[in-house]
Order: C-alpha cells, then structure tokens, then sequence
C-alpha cells in the first residue's frame, strides 16, 4: 500500500508558525534594535552638535559679516573677495608654507632617532628621556628655550664663536626671515619627540624574521632600512604628517606669542596667529570668523588627504 507525504508549501505554517509571523518578528526585534541604539547614540550626538557642529556653522554665518563682538552687519561672500585680495593675507599663508618645510626635517629627525632607539645603541635609555622632555612641556617653555638660544648673546651664537664661525653670528630673531627659521628649529624640536614616539612604534610591530631573511640573503643594515624599514613604515609616515602639519597650522600660537609676537615685520605670523591679532587685538571679529574658516577648510583638507591615502593602502 503506497503513502504519500505532503510537502509544506509557502505560505503554509511550519511547526505551527506561519512564515510571514517570523517575518514581521524579526522586523520588529530589528526595529527595537535600532530604536535602542538611536537612544543611546542621541546623548553624546547631542553634545557633538552643540558643540562642534553650532559652532561651526555660526563661525561660518559670521565670517560673512561685520562683527565687533556686539552687533554684526551682513557683507555676504564679498568679504571673502576683500580678504583675498588683501596683501597680508597671502604673506601670512607664506610664512605657513615656510613653516611646512619644518615637517619632512621633523619627520626625517623622528625616523633617524627611532631607529637608533629602536636597536639599543648605547645609552639609548638616557638619549630616550632627553627626546621626550619636549613633549612633556608646554609651548611657552620652549618659546622662552628658543629665545634663550636665538638671541643675540644666546646659545647658537655662543657655539658659532667657540667653533671659530663668528662671522655667522646675527640677531636671529632681528631680521623676518632669520626669526622664522629660528621659530620652525624650535618647532622641529619641539615635535621630534612625538615623531620618534611614531616610528618607534611603528619598527616595534614589524615581525624580526623578515630582517634575519634580508641578512641571510646578503643585505645589510643600511639596506635593510631603505628596503624594508622604509617601506613598512608607510601608514606611520601619513600619520606622522598629518599630526605634524596640523600642529604647524594650529599648535604654534603659543611659540610666536613667546618668541617673536608674530614679528618682526609680520615675519612669523601665521594664520592662527592673525586670527588671535584680528579678534582680540584689533576687535575685528568678523575676519577673525573668515580666518578660523580658512584654517579649517586647510586642516580638513589635510586629514581627508590622510584618510584617502590610508583607505588606499588598506
């Protein structure tokens, strides 16, 4: 005697639940999920906003503007055209372009140190600490250890004469580009720490059997930096750029304000700087506004830069 078996077809329950209840189940916990994770997410959302993103956009709202810190009158985008044209601006964003050459120099000393550091070479332990101490103090310190060293009877001059090149003695911080050459060897000082922290870092993750191959197949040490070191270092590089960049962008204030006043002959002064001269010294808050935007569009600029290169890397 033959049986037959029925199959469950769509739409048919299955162990006494139908299909369609399963759906609207799964649809609902998903819908519970993503209720509870907009509510946890909506306090710190709400602080980001407040503080990031109204700032922003007032910022912008007001660089368009005649704003003394009281009342505002609406220029529009022309104050945008005014500023371009103005001389001042462009001499600023040229000693910001002078000072970026301080960043592959600081980048160039990082990677030299780390690699010393990172093969134990003696004393390493103490040359280590001396590296980190400008980390570990603020701008102002190093602005007053950069004038100790660039003023006329200061250090620099002191070593020129002991070495027998006196003639090379001058008032580094006396001429505008002798005093911006001193303000970016502080800076490099300054940041050769963070830099060496960097690559340090970055030598300590990659893996010492590629080195004893590189050693077996002939190469020495020389030839295993540049070919392998080097390479391997790629997205410690980017990092190392943006977060030196940026700090020549943003992070100077307090050196110039110690060192130079952004003098003389608006030698040294730079974009943030003039932001800090156009607001508070002269009241002109509304240019201050169109200042903070530039700055901002720069650093933005720079960190997508970053990311892209690292995305592409990935």
């Amino acid at each position: 005697m033959e049986t037959t078996r029925s199959t469950p077809q769509t739409g048919h329950s299955v162990g006494g639940v139908r299909p369609a209840t399963v759906h609207r189940a799964n649809r609902g916990l998903q819908r519970d999920r993503t209720m509870s994770g907009a509510l946890l997410v909506a306090p710190a959302l709400l602080v980001v906003v407040l503080l990031l993103v109204v700032p922003i956009v007032q910022a912008f709202y007001y660089s368009m503007t005649n704003w003394d810190g009281l009342t505002s009158h609406w220029v529009g985008p022309s104050a945008y055209a005014t500023m371009f044209a103005d001389p001042t601006f462009w001499r600023v964003l040229e000693n910001n372009a002078m000072l970026l050459v301080a960043v592959p120099v600081t980048m160039l000393c990082g990677v030299g140190l780390a690699a010393l550091l990172h093969e134990h070479v003696w004393g390493w332990r103490v040359f280590r600490a001396a590296i980190i101490i400008p980390t570990a103090v603020s701008w102002v310190v190093l602005g007053v250890v950069g004038i100790q060293a660039f003023a006329a009877d200061g250090l620099i001059n002191q070593l020129l004469g002991a070495v027998g090149l006196g003639i090379l003695r001058q008032d580094w911080l006396g001429s505008p580009f002798s005093a911006l050459v001193a303000v970016a060897a502080t800076f490099v000082y300054s940041l050769v720490g963070i830099n060496t922290l960097i690559f340090v870092t970055g030598m300590s993750t990659i893996d010492p059997t590629i080195y004893e191959a590189a050693r077996i197949d002939g190469a020495n040490w020389r030839q295993s930096f540049l070919g392998l070191t080097i390479p391997l270092l790629r997205r410690y590089f980017l990092f190392a750029f943006v977060v030196t960049a940026i700090s020549a962008f943003s992070a100077v204030f307090s050196l110039i304000y110690t060192m130079t006043g952004g003098g003389p002959d608006l030698g040294t002064t730079t974009i943030e700087f003039f932001i800090y001269q156009a607001a508070f010294a002269t009241g002109s808050f509304g240019e201050g506004a169109r200042l903070g935007i530039v700055l901002f569009v720069i650093l933005f600029g720079i960190t997508l830069t970053q990311l892209r290169l690292m995305n592409r890397d990935a």
